[in-house]
């Protein structure tokens, strides 16, 4: 075989060795082999330096450059056996409620504040991300005067939560 020879090969970590194969079948393994190395890097568990690259064989299990210190929220951690999912506050009725009773007396608070209050909440709901100057276009108000109103609607709101 000459040095021009345009063999491909595909890399095999377990065999520690290249194995010649066609063009097609070369396409075919590093397109999946990257599309695994993509997904493993998005999630922060593969550290493969650009330069090894091309030893990449999709076998993370085996790989010198993938991350297993990874916990599952199920995996025991702790002396007496708790896991991250025992650790998890769940909501209990208790808090729901209470976040339902603040939240409609913040509401109530806004519309006695605001006569557009039911407007400026359902241009929110639409859209969170609305800026404070397409609502006050939307209601004509100069946008200094709203953006003024909301802060002190805001300091209202504050004291109501008891900050």
């Amino acid at each position: 075989m000459s040095k021009n020879d345009n063999t491909r090969f595909i890399y095999s970590k377990a065999l520690g060795k290249k194995i010649p194969v066609s063009e097609q079948e070369c396409k075919d393994s590093y397109k999946e082999v990257t599309r695994i190395r993509k997904k493993e890097q998005y999630r922060g568990r593969c550290f493969c330096p650009k330069k090894y690259i091309w030893s990449c064989d999709g076998d993370c299990d085996i790989c010198e450059y993938h991350r297993t210190d990874t916990l599952s929220l199920d995996a025991e951690n702790t002396e007496d056996g708790a896991s991250l999912y025992d650790m998890v506050e769940t909501a209990s009725m208790e808090n729901l409620v209470e976040d339902r009773m603040m939240l409609e007396q913040l509401i109530k608070k806004f519309r006695q504040l605001d006569p557009d209050a039911d407007r400026i909440i359902e241009m929110w709901a639409d859209d969170y991300k609305t800026s404070a100057t397409k609502i006050a276009e939307a209601l004509g108000r100069p946008q200094r005067t709203f953006a003024d109103q909301m802060k002190r609607y805001r300091d209202e709101f504050r004291k109501i939560r008891g900050y």
